[in-house]
């Protein structure tokens, strides 16, 4: 039987804000971004792009109670995989729940989807998409 702890949320957005009460406001939600590059002799390829992205994961406790290991981990468009957080969080029953907000800095080296799963012990809970594009805009003729 499914006790918990339960997935409230876990989304990739631009800013994360937490009250004094503890309640949290999501602001731009996001799924994807566009890296442009212009000029004469803009690069075929991608150049790697270093971007800072923060992920806010929400959980309610459900019956569980004390501490579980969590950790998000990114597969590359390619398949290669790595991890890009680990914690511990701790539950303490009922409606209680455990919010994170972390920052992390993701260096990208190609153009893709990504997906960023998140796993509680060896169980993957969720998995939230990235599609990074490249878009080349060279000068024109003359």
């Amino acid at each position: 039987m499914d006790t918990g702890p339960y997935l409230k949320a876990a989304v990739i957005c631009s800013e994360a804000i937490e009250g004094k009460d503890g309640a949290l406001s999501l602001i731009r939600i996001i799924d994807r971004l566009t890296i442009s590059a212009s000029g004469p002799n803009p690069p075929t390829e991608m150049p790697i792009v270093k971007q800072r992205l923060k992920i806010v994961l929400m959980f309610i406790s459900g019956r569980a109670k004390g501490s579980e290991d969590a950790r998000i981990r990114m597969e590359r468009p390619d398949g290669r995989t790595q991890d890009v957080w680990a914690g511990t969080l701790f539950f303490e029953g009922e409606d209680r729940g455990a919010n994170v907000i972390m920052d992390t800095e993701v260096e990208f080296r190609q153009q893709g989807l990504y997906w960023f799963d998140l796993y509680m012990g060896t169980t993957r809970l969720t998995r939230m998409p990235f599609r990074l594009i490249y878009q080349r805009a060279g000068a024109g003729p003359g």
